[in-house]
């Protein structure tokens, strides 16, 4: 379901760019053009066969399976460097002002124009500056996180299988069981109640931060606007602190026998929990070097240390609460 939904987003991106490129169909090359066009269809013959055979254990053609496997892995890495570094020129780009990129853009036009000896008019024809067009050039770019995602997604699923390729599961020692959510169980709805007002209101304060900050405002304002984030990340990290030691006692208390067996897709699971977690580690690594190491100790810095602190703890609670969990048996 998660591999569909990145997928259709992927889909509408790929549609975004087909619509900005072909703006440029005078001046550009034709593999422009068809790349967006082949990676839908990639996408839409990849998600139709891990919906199919997500679940299969391959025991003919080993070989055979586990290159095509393989192949299809390094394939969706591929798409995701590339989506990685087309989202990070564009950001670095839009860094610039306005009229330096644009001078920029229209300088390589003219020395791609004379080298394969294009006329002079054309480069006024690359400009993107009919409304159709800025709708499409903004529009996949918002989408790429989603095409990254789904990159992501796609390549553990394919490990997965790729694991999988001539393995045999003990039927016995594996009790499959069916989880049966009921709406007002206990205190299920409290904790979707509280989940879905914690993710409004993290919206409602991303969207204010990046207005203030982004636009002309006064100085005061954007302070104001920092330290209302950093109040309210620091008030969900804490709660999310306490909640994952909450849940590490009450697995002390509710003791059961612990899966130990070899398992490809929760092994995955632990390794990419980890991973991820290390790119956040550095991150607030570095945060904290740089605040301790900078000379103005205003609010703002007291704030970002904070948070830089607590952004660790909270990722080191969750992933022993995880992982832990995923070792557990069913009652």
């Amino acid at each position: 379901g998660g591999l569909i939904l990145f997928a259709i987003f992927s889909l509408v991106m790929d549609v975004f760019k087909i619509g900005y490129y072909s703006s440029f169909y005078s001046c550009l090359s034709a593999i422009k053009i068809i790349y967006p066009i082949v990676q839908a269809i990639f996408v839409v013959v990849q998600t139709y066969f891990l919906w199919v055979s997500a679940k299969d254990c391959i025991h003919v053609h080993l070989n055979v399976t586990r290159c095509g496997l393989m192949l299809t892995l390094t394939t969706n890495l591929a798409v995701w460097m590339s989506a990685v570094t087309d989202e990070s020129v564009h950001k670095a780009h839009s860094k610039l002002k306005k009229n330096t990129t644009e001078e920029i853009f229209r300088w390589l036009l003219k020395e791609r124009s004379q080298r394969v000896g294009m006329r002079s008019s054309s480069v006024k024809e690359c400009n993107c500056n009919s409304q159709i067009c800025q709708i499409f050039k903004n529009g996949y770019f918002w989408l790429y996180p989603f095409n990254i995602e789904y990159s992501l997604f796609a390549s553990a699923m394919v490990y997965v299988m790729w694991k999988n390729v001539g393995r045999f599961i003990d039927h016995h020692s594996h009790h499959i069981q069916r989880l049966k959510f009921r709406l007002f169980r206990r205190t299920f709805f409290v904790g979707i109640m509280l989940g879905l007002i914690i993710l409004v209101s993290g919206l409602g304060v991303l969207i204010l931060y990046e207005v203030q900050v982004n636009s002309n405002a006064e100085s005061s304002k954007k302070s104001q606007a920092l330290t209302m984030y950093y109040i309210f990340n620091i008030v969900c990290l804490s709660l999310m602190s306490l909640v994952c030691i909450g849940g590490s006692v009450i697995y002390r208390f509710d003791k059961r026998d612990m899966d130990r067996h070899k398992n490809p897709t929760r092994t995955l699971d632990v390794a990419l929990l980890m991973g991820a977690a290390l790119g956040q580690y550095a991150i607030s690594y570095y945060s904290i070097v740089a605040i301790v190491a900078s000379t103005p100790r205003d609010t703002i810095s007291a704030l970002n240390l904070t948070y830089a602190l607590l952004m660790i703890a909270q990722h080191t609670f969750q992933n022993v609460f995880i992982i832990e969990g995923l070792h557990r048996q069913p009652p």
